[in-house]
Parts: C-alpha cells; structure tokens; sequence
C-alpha cells in the first residue's frame, strides 16, 4: 500500500500523527498533489497538539494549485481549511472573509452555518480595532508552491549489475503509459453497486490522487510529458455511500466500485446536473412522474460505448403503423408474427435473419462463430476476406480452454 493510501487509512482511524507522516512522504513524491495537501491540513488541524500554521501552509499550497488548474471541488475544500485553520490561529476577520469566499462557491456546505455562528460570537467579543478582527488576506494567496521533480535521486543512479547466478530475463518490462488523448472511461451498474472503469495503463500509485465522495468522484495523476491528468465526475446521478466505495489502480486501469446509497435505485446516467435522491428504498423503485429509468449498462468493446440491447431490439422491431380508411393508425407494434412472443433480443435477430440475403447471412454466420460470439457484422465484403478475430470487451481478456 503506498503512502497516501496509508495516509486516508490513518486520518479514518483518526491516528492523525501518522496521517502527517504518511501525506508528508506522499508529497516528497508528487508535490503537485492537491488533495494531499487538503488531508494533511486537516491532520494539522486535529492532532494533539495541533500545529495551525502547518494546516493553513498545507491549506493555501493546496488553494494555490486548486486554482491553477481550475478545479472548483478542490478549490472549495481548499478554501474551507484555509478558513478553519484561520479561526483556530483566531484571525477571526480573516476566517470570516475565507467562509464567504466558500458560501459564494457553495452555498450549501453543510458546515459554513455552524462555522459562521462561531466566527460571529468571537468577532462580536472584539473591538473594532482588534487585530484579531482585521482582514488582511487574499481570495487565493500569493505564494510560491512547490515544484514537482522531474527525476527522483534513484534515476540518476547508474543500473545495478544482475546477482551472480540471476538472469535479467525474469525482470518485468516497463509499462509504457497511455496516451492522455486515448485515456476513456466506461460504466456499468448493478442493485447495490455503480463500477467505473478509468482504461489508462501505467498510473504510479504512489503519485495518484483519488479522492470519492458521496456526491463526486476525482482523481489525477502525472503524465510522462510532466503535467497532470484529471478526471472527475461531479455530481453523480444519485448519492453513494464515499466510505463503502473503493477505487483499485490495476495495470490496465483504475476501478472505482462505488457503494449506492440507494440499493436497487437505477441510474439513468452517471452525471446528472441535478443529482437524484431517494428517501427510502420504495421511492427508489417507483420512477416518480416524467422519469424514465433505463436497465443497466454493462461493457462492451463498440466504439460507440455501452447499449442497451433492449432498447436496441424494442426500437428496431417495431413495425411500422399503418392508416385506416377513417385516417386512424393501426397495426402491430411488436415483431412480425411469426416471431411474437420470442426474446425480444433473440426475436430481432432471428427476423433480421430470415430477411437478410444469402451474403449477409454468410457474414453473420461466419463472424459470430469465429469471433466466439464477440462480433455480429453484416458486411460479407469485409467478413470474407479472411478469420475474423475475437474482440473480447475492453478490461477482459480472451482464454482458451
């Protein structure tokens, strides 16, 4: 496990000394970190005895990078330590210009009124020519932030000579990373869980930043041409539960599990502009008025990402209606008769079958079976040109038995 996973299993058993420690030694390794920074503010802040000026340094580091790359989630958590560290070193008039700056960004932190009340009682206790009660600070601080190293001391040490009676053949390859432009995503869902999959080779784990919360979703991590990559999905369809989920960095990818709040509640996207709440569990499963939930979406190697093969057979097989004399349409909206009462799935294709031509027949036969049921095509003048290969869905491997 590296540090900065360390560091978020120390700050959650509240053991903040060795958060400090581990998100102290995460940042020697990537400086540009912004939620590093943000926790190990916040272990400043709650260790015994606590050190305030470390947590606001932390604070307005992390403030200063936030706002370079434009990221608002950050930016507000950022702001918000800055503000907290300011009351507890009791600059009140300072804390109080950083609470707004937050409540201008998000009005709705769940935090700012309780913080608003304490800074109110302690600014009304104090003159007005308290310097306790002066503002003297910027919104985003004029300081310097470190620089991210572009080789650690280990790189410049020449290679080590293989152990007698050992063989460079057993040493693992280096994984070249992605390419940012051919990073992608994809998602799919069950009644308990939504599984995201970031599909990048090569991410340092030890230089990654994954940051999950109830209602967003965020991690960065540095390329090889020496900036950062960020993905973030802000805000979720619905809620998850941040401390059931969990993220995994594999060789071919990350993997977000993330815990519904809601179990058994379907989402119809993954984002949405105003994210979707259930009371109780019965809520959830009734679509309330105007509301069309979809299935879940699962993986698939088309370039045109997941479908809903429901859909698909439903919209395709509908035939079309007919007038009657009186102008009045009638007819049957489901498959040809022959094929009614069939899976709808199974039904489409059988129809899309019977009607085809015998070369388009051929270039179904042919590439389902070779490609051991991974590709359907219909074009006989691709197909027949030589084996269609297997395209297993991205993620997963083809294994022959």
């Amino acid at each position: 496990m590296d540090h900065a996973f360390k560091g978020a299993a120390a700050l959650e058993a509240k053991d903040f000394s060795a958060a400090v420690t581990h998100y102290t030694q995460a940042i020697a390794i990537n400086s540009q970190a912004v939620d590093y920074y943000i926790k190990r503010s916040i272990a400043h802040t709650r260790i015994s005895p606590s050190d305030c000026a470390a947590a606001l340094n932390d604070a307005e580091v992390a403030l200063t990078l936030a706002s370079k790359r434009g990221k608002r989630e950050l930016i507000i958590q950022a702001q918000l330590r800055r503000a907290i560290a300011l009351f507890s070193l009791e600059r009140y008039g300072d804390a109080k210009a950083a609470f707004n700056w937050v409540k201008e960004m998000n009005k709705d932190e769940k935090s700012l009124h309780i913080w608003a009340a304490k800074v109110d009682s302690k600014l009304k206790a104090l003159s007005e020519d308290d310097v306790k009660a002066r503002t003297s600070i910027q919104r985003y601080p004029d300081i310097k932030v470190p620089e991210q190293k572009k080789e650690t001391e280990a790189s410049k040490l020449p290679p080590s000579e293989p152990a007698q009676g050992t063989s460079n053949a057993t040493a693992q390859p280096e994984v070249v990373q992605t390419p940012a432009n051919k990073i992608r995503h994809e998602w799919y869902q069950t009644d308990d869980t939504v599984v995201v999959s970031l599909f990048v080779k090569g991410v340092p784990k030890d230089k990654a930043s994954i940051d999950i919360q109830d209602t967003s979703l965020a991690v960065s991590f540095p390329l090889p041409t020496g900036s950062d990559y960020d993905f973030s999905l802000d805000p979720f369809c619905a809620k998850v539960d941040a401390a059931a989920s969990t993220a995994k960095i594999l060789s071919t990818k990350i993997e977000f599990v993330l815990k519904k709040a809601s179990a058994g509640e379907k989402w119809p996207s993954l984002e949405s502009d105003a994210p979707a709440t259930s009371e109780d569990s019965d809520k959830s499963a009734a679509p309330a008025d105007g509301v069309t939930t979809t299935g879940p979406s699962y993986p698939t190697s088309s370039r045109t990402g997941p479908k809903d093969w429901d859909k698909v057979a439903n919209d395709l097989t509908k035939r079309p209606k007919k007038e009657n004399k009186d102008g009045e349409e009638e007819g049957n909206d489901g498959l040809d008769e022959e094929f009614e009462g069939a899976d709808p799935v199974n039904g489409f294709f059988k129809q899309l079958y019977s009607r085809a031509d015998p070369d388009t027949r051929r270039a179904m036969m042919k590439s389902y079976q070779e490609s051991n049921g991974t590709t359907l095509s219909t074009n006989w003048s691709e197909v027949g040109q030589g084996k269609v290969e297997t395209h297993p869905p991205d993620g997963m491997e083809e294994k022959r038995w």
